[in-house]
């Protein structure tokens, strides 16, 4: 006949036992997928931030440039390759980088002159949220970007005047810029 073990036997392989399950479950937890809160981000154009793609830890995107201009304007940086669309109170309520064309526009003030509809850029690329503003050499000097979001091809030699934004910047600058909104380009 076998011996019968004491309740306190019992009870101290219980909890051993439940005590060893609860690290092995930790053990997992610690090394497997952490879930993730879903976050609220604010539209792009209520952001100040590059794009929604920027990371949560990337830089701040860089400030309006000084001497830019006052009220409500849209910003072209020449050096640093980057528009800031600048509510009427100065603040800038986006920013996002562009890839300019091989013609530029001297720095100063200018205003869209032209809206024009989607069609063919002068590169060969299928365009839309064309936005003129100037004119330098013959060569229009215009806002766009690509329908299918590509960045624009080498220019070969040609002289191009797009200012190439990301598709869903395009689309911002199109929504605030009507013709006659000033454009202020920077060194």
């Amino acid at each position: 006949m076998a011996a019968r073990l004491p309740s306190w036997a019992w009870v101290t392989g219980l909890t051993a036992g439940a005590t060893a399950a609860v690290v092995a479950l930790a053990v997992q937890a610690d090394h497997g997928p952490r879930p993730v809160a879903a976050v609220a981000k604010p539209s792009p154009s209520a952001s100040a931030s590059a794009h929604g793609s920027a990371a949560p830890h990337s830089p701040a995107p860089p400030a309006l440039p000084d001497a830019s201009g006052e009220g409500r304007r849209i910003v072209y940086s020449l050096g640093e390759k980057r528009v800031w669309l600048v509510d009427a109170t100065g603040k800038a309520t986006r920013t996002f980088t562009v890839w300019p064309g091989t013609v530029s526009p001297q720095p100063g003030r200018y205003s869209i002159t032209l809206r024009g509809e989607p069609g063919k850029g002068s590169d060969g690329v299928e365009i839309e949220h064309v936005m003129y503003f100037t004119k330098v050499q013959g060569v229009n000097i215009a806002f766009s970007n690509a329908l299918d979001g590509s960045s624009p091809p080498p220019a070969d030699g040609k002289k191009l005047g797009g200012i190439r934004t990301h598709k869903a910047d395009g689309a911002a600058l199109w929504s605030f810029g009507d013709q006659g909104t000033r454009v202020s380009v920077v060194k």
